[in-house]
């Protein structure tokens, strides 16, 4: 008995190690083109709009197509839809690297996202299917961290391979990653084979890949500038939203399910969605509009502006194994309560640190409270997503949680652009003049306005910018605490013993 525990245990680890380097490629992925942008354009004579593109298609697919990976692992196997993924995110990689043309690199880069829905859902899924759940939450805190960390030395990483050699390793740097991931499943991840009682709902993920694509597709255009007429993007952006109700209703009367609407019986699963859907929509709306308030206010160079991401960062992930951790011991509820709240004080007091703007006076101390709040919240949240549906549906939880975390991204870069835009032309009301004129003309974090700058306009500008970005993090800090208070009323119950559906 102690020699079969060993292996398993030594299989758990091998598990969690495979997940890691996967999940850590496609989210390292998410941010480490854009250091390399200039570069790309560059090289490939692309526009601006095409350089945008090559970072959005990839989280437009990534988003598109997480619930169907996650379906998909359910049905055919989690090992491997698992490793079809990490496969086509190393070939994917390969072709970004040696792409000769700026569409060839935005199709490869949409390809990739595909890859990465089908690994990341799956990681969370290996994991509660290897670890029991008295130590799953010790295990998902270590993804957890490692999944926080990739994000951020992602610039970091694609910086010195840009600078020291070409554009093209940041995306050739995957291959060897991938191969050693697949070597690790292929070797020591036991195959956990199709169920023969679980059948792609085919109808269901076309729905759900068109509705949440041109939902995504419609938002990102409508925040790009040259994305075409506003009203035609908008009307895409519609669409999509219509074809995801059309989903919903096509879901419950679907024989197999893509996206059981049965796990949402759980008071805990569908408590933890919705937390996720305001805590991560005020995340990734706060940190989008960040360094350019702290560029456009106070004239941050580039880099120190992006390094303020590392110790919001680097907290997180450290203490993400220990939140997981936290949660086997007392439970997600506690947790999922005070972790958001935490985040969301720090939300609030981002408009406060960056209108004072010192680097380690003021924004480094408020990004250390918000890692501290989300390196409570994130494994516990990922713990409950998994202890709230059966084993045979862990796919699909994990799938329809990322699904969540990625589109609320989504709607708020775009959504969020609206309020910075009303803070910032009430700060200019009632000013007159030409240095008015001049920062009314550039906007929100256009560079152009520096090129004007004398004294008044720089004045002007800081103070139009910070009200700006204020009006965001206010939002976004009050819908932190409304998920804490969603944590608090809808965790209670600890999910395993609830039923899954």
């Amino acid at each position: 008995m102690a020699a079969t525990d060993e292996t398993a245990s030594g299989t758990a680890r091998v598990v969690l190690a495979a997940t890691i380097l996967a999940s850590g490629m496609a989210f390292m992925d998410g941010t480490v083109v854009t250091v390399a942008l200039p570069a790309i354009r560059a090289g490939l004579g692309a526009g601006f709009a095409e350089g945008q593109w090559t970072a959005n298609a990839y989280t437009l697919t990534l988003a598109a197509f997480t619930l169907l990976g996650g379906a998909a692992g359910d049905a055919f196997g989690l090992r491997r839809v698992f490793m079809i993924g990490i496969a086509l995110f190393g070939l994917a990689s390969a072709a970004c690297g040696f792409a000769w043309s700026p569409e060839s690199l935005v199709v490869s880069r949409a390809i990739q996202g595909v890859g990465g829905a089908l690994m990341v859902p799956g990681s969370l899924a290996l994991i509660a299917a290897h670890y029991p759940p008295k130590v799953r939450g010790r295990a998902i805190g270590a993804w957890a961290a490692a999944s926080s960390i990739a994000p951020a030395i992602g610039p970091v990483i694609g910086g010195l391979l840009v600078d020291h050699g070409s554009w093209r390793a940041i995306f050739l740097i995957n291959v060897p990653i991938a191969i050693a991931a697949l070597v690790l499943c292929q070797l020591r991840v036991p195959a956990d084979g199709a169920r023969a009682e679980a059948r792609m709902d085919w109808t269901g993920g076309a729905l759900a890949v068109l509705g949440l694509g041109l939902t995504a597709y419609g938002l990102t255009a409508v925040a790009d500038p040259a994305g075409g007429g506003a009203a035609i993007n908008l009307g895409l952006a519609a669409l999509g939203a219509l074809i995801l109700v059309l989903f919903v209703f096509w879901e419950q009367r679907a024989p197999n399910p893509m996206m059981p609407l049965g796990l949402f019986k759980s008071r805990t699963f569908s408590g933890v969605n919705v937390l996720t859907l305001l805590l991560y929509f005020a995340l990734s709306g706060a940190l989008f509009f960040l360094p350019t308030a702290l560029i456009e206010a106070h004239r941050y160079p580039a880099a120190l502006a992006g390094s303020v991401f590392i110790p919001f960062v680097v907290v997180m992930g450290v203490l993400s194994r220990f939140g997981g951790g936290l949660a086997d011991r007392i439970g997600t509820r506690p947790c999922l309560t005070f972790g958001p709240i935490i985040t969301g004080l720090g939300f609030l007091a981002l408009a406060p640190a960056v209108a004072q703007g010192g680097y380690g006076t003021a924004v480094v101390p408020v990004m250390l409270l918000m890692g501290l709040g989300m390196g409570i919240t994130v494994a516990p949240l990922s713990t409950a997503v998994m202890n709230a549906a059966p084993p045979e549906r862990s796919g699909a939880a994990s799938g329809i949680n990322n699904a969540v975390a990625r589109v609320a991204g989504l709607l708020a870069v775009a959504s969020l652009g609206l309020a910075v835009g009303i803070g910032f032309t009430i700060a200019l009301s009632g000013e007159a003049g030409p240095a008015a004129d001049a920062v009314r003309a550039a906007g929100f974090g256009a560079a152009q306005a520096g090129e004007l700058a004398d004294g008044a306009i720089e004045a002007l500008r800081a103070r139009a910018t910070i009200a700006g970005f204020g009006a965001a993090t206010v939002i976004c800090g009050v819908l932190a605490l409304l998920a804490g208070l969603v944590g608090w009323l809808f965790t209670g119950a600890e999910a395993g013993s609830e039923p899954g559906g």
